[in-house]
């Protein structure tokens, strides 16, 4: 059968018509897409955060949606190389302006560019070789969606090695002889210990205690005749070894914790009334303090108290500043953990929103420690709880002489930052500080010295009355 010339110049032209509309749609679909894309990009990127620290520094990128991202390490100069996908250049430059410190430890430039069409490539200029860190973090609190890169030092810091050269000056001070100084720095050390070579004591006493691992079941030191820095007439003891006092500076970094009124942080507060109480603790004849953290960082809950282990801590004491959802409520209060359960809804309530700082500091749950983990879940620890109490009733009755208490007892609950087996273990609330008074007198530096005096009698009243268990012997002193 033949076909006509007007039927087959009918069939060209619906077929030319489809072919348009085909291409039409098309094209209006790759228009959706790309505005789509575009929308998506413009919006990716909100805050840009850099936490720089001893042990690490952390960069956060925050955004309304998930950051897809690819990681690299480079060689010659040592650079980190962070890809950022649909993410909008101009957002990252003007968050990056002046956020990098020029004492950041390990980072020395920070710089963005364009990759590639849809890839924003950040590089990190590096101080030395790291060991980084990225995970992603789901909106919680005042944050959206968090990508953390977090540079570690590839020697980690030592809190022992630490504590093993300030015992040497120590021993240095009252007579005894050390080695002679060595120039060289240790990779990863912060800078103020580094410079001077270990005698072989404190050597040996650092390796002694390095190797020595906690697990749950571990058996806690004999006591043995040790005896506390005073007695309780105030006359000056020999002193067997170092009484080793952790104390914890609530929150910090990433999650600031509770904020009062005038816009004062937590995280602030704790920090000047932990470093006031150092001072004071090491001024003392044959005790010391070591801090969880000396700076504006963020440390996971478990890391505190695997510090406080690591170094043999006699004692711990987490500072914080409570807050509550009405602003009436004021007094200090100090808690204990608890074996069965909260002593009142508000301590339940309180040690909920304590152990949240993991959630909302951000913690790389791929890398926890599982024998950790299996310690912070023993709750058997009848007898640490009983001297935990013991130290907690000492602190609160010297508050009571510098605020008013918000309860005349000891509470309990689980929180997580007291859970060390073998270490005595306080969380201090020094104040409200979502009471507008009270707010104010954190803020003041009176107020906190008198905070941190109170802090170090009960302190001392609880060594008086209950001498340290024995250790290693790092130094002595004179009666």
């Amino acid at each position: 059968m033949r076909i006509g010339p007007e039927i087959a110049r009918k069939f060209f032209l619906s077929a030319n018509v489809l072919l348009r509309l085909a291409f039409v749609a098309l094209l209006g679909v790759l228009l959706s897409q790309f505005f789509v894309a575009a929308a998506r990009a413009a919006e990716n990127v909100s805050a840009i955060r850099i936490w720089p620290a001893q042990e690490y520094t952390r960069v956060t990128f925050e955004s309304r949606a998930p950051i897809r991202h690819a990681l690299m390490l480079v060689k010659d100069p040592d650079r980190v190389v962070l890809d950022l996908e649909d993410i909008d250049l101009t957002s990252v430059r003007n968050e990056i302006t002046g956020k990098l410190a020029a004492s950041d430890p390990y980072v020395s430039g920070l710089r963005a560019a364009r990759n590639k069409p849809g890839v924003v490539r950040v590089v990190l200029d590096l101080k030395s070789e790291v060991k980084p860190q990225i995970f992603t973090l789901k909106p919680v609190g005042d944050y959206g969606h968090r990508l953390v890169l977090d540079l570690y030092p590839v020697v980690p810091l030592d809190p022992l090695m630490a504590l093993a050269m300030r015992a040497e000056g120590d021993v240095k001070s009252i007579g005894i002889p050390t080695a002679a100084p060595d120039a060289e720095s240790r990779p990863g050390m912060p800078p103020s210990l580094t410079g001077r070579e270990l005698s072989p004591d404190a050597r040996a006493a650092a390796s002694e205690e390095s190797s020595r691992q906690y697990s749950p079941g571990a058996e806690a030191p004999k006591a043995n005749t040790a005896k506390p820095p005073r007695s309780a007439d105030g006359a000056k003891l020999s002193v067997d070894r170092l009484i080793t006092v952790v104390l914890d500076a609530g929150h910090g970094g990433e999650d600031p914790g509770a904020k009062g009124r005038r816009g004062t942080y937590e995280k602030n507060i704790t920090l000047m009334i932990a470093r006031r109480l150092k001072t004071l603790i090491d001024a003392e004849p044959g005790m010391r303090a070591v801090l969880t953290r000396d700076g504006d960082f963020f440390v996971p809950l478990q890391t505190r108290v695997e510090k406080s282990r690591r170094i043999r801590a006699d004692l711990f004491v987490s500072i914080h500043a409570d807050a509550f959802v009405r602003p009436h409520a004021r007094g200090s209060s100090v808690f204990a953990l608890s074996e069965s359960g909260a002593t009142s809804a508000a301590a339940r309530w309180l040690a909920k929103r304590e152990n949240d700082a993991d959630l909302i500091g951000g913690v790389n749950i791929d890398v926890k420690d599982r024998h950790l983990a299996q310690t912070l879940l023993d709750l058997s620890q009848t007898a640490t709880i009983q001297d935990s109490l013991k130290l907690a009733r000492a602190v609160l009755g010297q508050l009571g002489g510098v605020n008013t208490l918000h309860k005349s007892h000891v509470e309990q609950a689980g929180f997580a930052v007291l859970k060390a087996p073998d270490i005595p273990s306080i969380l201090v609330e020094t104040a409200f500080i979502s009471n507008p008074e009270e707010e104010k007198k954190l803020n003041d530096e009176q107020y906190q010295e008198k905070l941190a005096q109170a802090l170090l009698r009960g302190i001392k009243q609880y060594f008086a009355r209950n001498p340290p268990l024995g250790r290693p012997i790092l130094a002595s002193a004179e009666k």
